[in-house]
């Protein structure tokens, strides 16, 4: 088969099929299912991508069309990723927990007739979308379980295509390798959508040079190979996601694990032991909430001695990490500390086999980055969006700053403008977003720079230090510069704040709306006798907002030793009375905040923040899991916290 693979083009099946000659029984894909580990090599995947793009061939699907994608991380569904571009098609994964009107934008902008989903909850969502939606001609679901009533002509089963694309490949036996050869590098292999926050998402489209280029960059940077193993658990409609587990996996020839659902998947790492490991910081985060309430329910000897060797691993774990000289009896320590703590630790995170850890899609506070380099783990940030294949900074080994995202990747060109915006240039960039010229012009200059959004500055060693996003850093009416991003992650370093969004843009002041922690705030509760009837009574209680003060005033010493942000120390705060939720519009799916809709829809609170309230009652809509929509309301309190003043940090 090797000689009728045209050689020039670099596409992804090629890939596919290149590693189904070199190592065909090499594991490719596991899956966790009905708790048993699946597993297919190579030459098998090849063969199955083969008979579905077959079977989508003879079912219509043509050079130039889009393939949606919509479910959890599954074998199939990657392999239908590289079906649709065997064909020439376009694959166009969508986020699985969307409600059916936000999908119905995406597969109505991305021009949809065929679509591969997991399972009959995504069948449903799509038959609601198709009352107001009539273009889509074909759903085809991978688990067949509840489907047995389904008689719609629309509908196909994932195994029943696959039939169809074999009988299509014995009486069509050029046609698979004559659609292949027929790709182009430049081709759009990839259709990403942005996650919206300052308006209606836009199509990213990324060839299949753009993410081979990012992958290539990453294999060599972090020298990965086909015996390394990753964890795919993230939003396949997520750049990170299509980065590391389809563009590298395919580059490299590593094996992706999926695991059995979203709840397994802490068991499901401990039992693979990735080596390679990808997750954005509120993941980090709540792994580390997770250890913290474990530690609150140890008993006083082992809470004595976690707290100890924690210390010594603040002191000298990244050091040694780095390779830097450290001490004989620091090391002797770190050494009984791996014994006794950071070894278990690593154990029950599943993160023991880890090489290189990756976070990114938001800043990461530098005391989280900082608790799991002190403890062995190699965690890195990268820099990147979706339309630069999430490829911009990278951090080499031995040379980790804390406070930034690393030194320009290989190939990528990284500088700043005027406005301290960064730009960047690389062969790892988007073709154009779909159907929007003009905004394609906007962020693409004459001279080929991709315009971030992001603001920044260089250290004097050339790293990147990301601030915040360009259009959120203002200026505080005493001419402090405002990055509330900036201070969001330190209070979201505690186990007890789960989310925050803090406000000082053209005012004297900065304050703040919080949002707890249901599982560790609703934990500390439990073991202090409070009683509470839910999330919203639980985050008006008086030992909460104690609590949560505790929290803000740590994150107010922090500042104040900070030049450039000790004028943004918090001032006054409430705890919200509901979590900020995607289904409300608060946040994207990637959780992030959407600082302008919640401006407006909470102005009530804000102003009653800067007028000195002590507390302001407030009724909000909510969407519930099933469609119903509700309202919440509380009087909510309002309460002032100390401020320092600005201190030198100690060296």
């Amino acid at each position: 088969m090797a000689d009728t693979i045209k050689s020039g083009e670099r596409t992804f099946p090629r890939m596919l099929l290149q590693h189904a000659q070199i190592r065909p029984d090499k594991p490719a894909f596991r899956e966790k299912d009905l708790g048993i580990w699946q597993t297919w090599n190579w030459a098998q995947v090849a063969d199955e991508v083969r008979a579905l793009a077959c079977g989508l061939a003879a079912m219509g699907f043509r050079r130039g069309m889009s393939l949606a994608i919509i479910g959890d991380n599954r074998p199939r569904l990657y392999w239908s990723m590289a079906a649709a571009q065997c064909l020439g098609g376009v694959a166009v994964p969508l986020y699985q927990d969307a409600p059916a009107a936000d999908m119905a934008y995406v597969l109505n902008d991305a021009e949809i007739d065929f679509a591969v989903v997991e399972d009959q909850e995504q069948v449903d969502k799509l038959f609601e979308i198709k009352q107001g939606l009539d273009r889509i001609s074909h759903i085809i679901y991978d688990d067949p379980r509840g489907m047995r009533h389904y008689h719609q002509k629309e509908l196909a089963a994932f195994d029943k295509v696959q039939e169809l694309g074999r009988d299509f490949d014995k009486s069509h036996p050029d046609f698979f390798l004559s659609e292949l050869n027929a790709g182009r590098s430049d081709d759009t292999a990839v259709m990403l959508y942005t996650s919206g926050t300052t308006g209606k998402p836009k199509g990213v489209c990324q060839t299949h040079d753009s993410f081979i280029a990012a992958a290539e960059g990453g294999v060599g940077f972090d020298r990965l190979t086909a015996n390394d193993d990753i964890l795919s658990y993230l939003p396949m409609a997520w750049v990170g996601d299509h980065l590391f587990s389809f563009a590298q996996a395919l580059l490299a020839g590593f094996t992706v694990n999926c695991p059995e659902s979203g709840d397994t998947v802490m068991t499901d790492m401990r039992e693979i032991g990735p080596t390679y490991y990808f997750a954005p910081p509120r993941v980090f985060e709540n792994m580390l909430t997770t250890v913290m309430i474990r530690m609150e329910d140890a008993s006083a000897i082992k809470r004595k001695m976690f707290h100890h060797y924690m210390d010594v691993a603040r002191r000298v774990g990244s050091d040694i990490l780095d390779g830097k000289p450290v001490g004989f009896v620091d090391r002797m320590r770190y050494a009984l500390g791996s014994v006794f703590v950071y070894g278990p630790l690593k154990n029950v995170l599943g993160l023991s086999r880890v090489r290189v850890a990756y976070t990114a899609g938001a800043a990461i506070g530098p005391d989280l980055f900082r608790f799991y380099r002190s403890i062995g783990v190699n965690l890195k940030q990268l820099y990147g969006s979706t339309e630069t294949c999430a490829y911009v900074c990278l951090q080499p080994d031995g040379h980790i700053k804390f406070d930034s995202v690393g030194l320009p990747a290989p190939g990528v060109e990284v500088k700043l403008a005027d406005n301290g915006e960064v730009l960047v240039k690389s062969a790892a960039m988007l073709k154009e977003y779909y159907k929007r010229p003009d905004a394609t012009a906007e962020v693409i200059d004459s001279d080929g720079y991709f315009h971030t959004g992001d603001a920044g500055i260089f250290d004097e060693e050339g790293h990147l230090k990301i601030i915040d996003r360009a259009a959120d850093v203002g200026k505080m009416n005493s001419g402090e510069m405002f990055a509330p991003n900036y201070i969001e992650n330190k209070l979201k370093f505690f186990p007890f704040i789960k989310e925050a969004v803090a406000f000082g843009n053209q005012r004297d002041m900065v304050c703040a709306f919080i949002n707890i922690d249901m599982e560790a705030v609703g934990n500390w509760a439990e073991r202090r006798g409070i009683p509470y009837s839910g999330y919203t009574d639980l985050a008006g209680k008086r030992e909460t907002y104690e609590l949560i003060a505790e929290c803000v005033e740590k994150v107010n010493a922090d500042l104040s030793t900070e030049s450039m942000m000790s004028g943004t120390q918090i001032h006054r705060f409430l705890v919200l009375h509901k979590e900020l939720d995607p289904d409300d519009d608060e946040l994207t799916r990637t959780r992030k905040v959407r600082r302008r809709f919640i401006a407006e829809k909470y102005k009530v609170l804000i102003d009653a923040l800067y007028a000195g309230k002590t507390s302001q009652y407030i009724e909000t809509q909510v969407k519930f899991e099933d469609g119903r929509q509700g309202m919440v309301a509380a009087d909510l309190r309002i309460v002032d916290v100390k401020t320092f003043g600005e201190l030198k940090k100690a060296a």
